[in-house]
């Protein structure tokens, strides 16, 4: 048998990676935290345990990595819903409520999410965290923002802020709320986007994201 190509070696490094990474969501989503480990997490991937600490350095990193890989796939899903957006103004729509969304449909998995961040170590700098941060600048330049540099970090804090609000313990904020602020401030009607109480045709995410 011929040895594989690095090509063919990249892939299946990042099958790898991303099956981590969503085992990670979904076991963390249904036990939690601190009643999840790693070994379990690379069990549910069907990886090798030395593989976890391969990519990641630690379970705190390997969350962030899975949570921001799945608010980009979300948002991502959200924006190629078809019909797809033409309106720069729908699209940000769709943007704050695929954030919104997880929030309220995650809850166990956001809180830990937030939780981390606001730790000493803050964002991981991280290929998942990239993503996603270019797909809200690009919805921030599409909006028709005049100053991409200033307004991304803008809506990047609004959007933590109103997850936060949503999941703060004893004192949430309905998400009904939470939008209606967030759609005044950027002038957004509130038929855009996917309204609460609405779906939109075939979900939200794929189905990879609920396994």
């Amino acid at each position: 048998m011929s040895p594989r190509s690095p090509s063919v070696n990249e892939e299946l490094r990042r099958r790898s990676r991303e099956r981590l990474l969503q085992a990670t969501v979904d076991l963390v989503g249904e036990r939690g935290y601190e009643a999840t480990t790693l070994g379990d997490i690379a069990d549910r991937a069907g990886a090798a345990r030395g593989l976890v600490s391969y990519y990641f350095p630690g379970k705190r990193q390997l969350l962030q990595s899975a949570v921001h890989r799945l608010m980009h796939l979300t948002l991502e899903a959200a924006l190629e819903r078809e019909p797809r957006p033409e309106d720069g103004r729908e699209g940000l729509a769709r943007a704050i409520d695929a954030i919104l969304g997880l929030a309220v449909d995650r809850p166990l998995l956001m809180r830990t999410h937030m939780s981390g961040v606001l730790q000493a170590a803050g964002f991981v700098q991280c290929p998942e965290q990239q993503r996603l941060a270019f797909l809200l600048r690009d919805t921030v330049e599409r909006y028709g923002s005049r100053d991409v540099e200033a307004d991304y970090p803008m809506l990047r804090a609004l959007l933590m802020g109103a997850v936060f609000a949503v999941l703060l313990p004893g004192a949430p904020m309905p998400r009904e709320r939470l939008r209606a602020e967030l759609f005044q401030r950027y002038g957004l009607d509130w038929e855009l986007g996917v309204p609460p109480g609405e779906r939109p045709p075939g979900g939200t995410a794929p189905e990879m994201l609920h396994g």
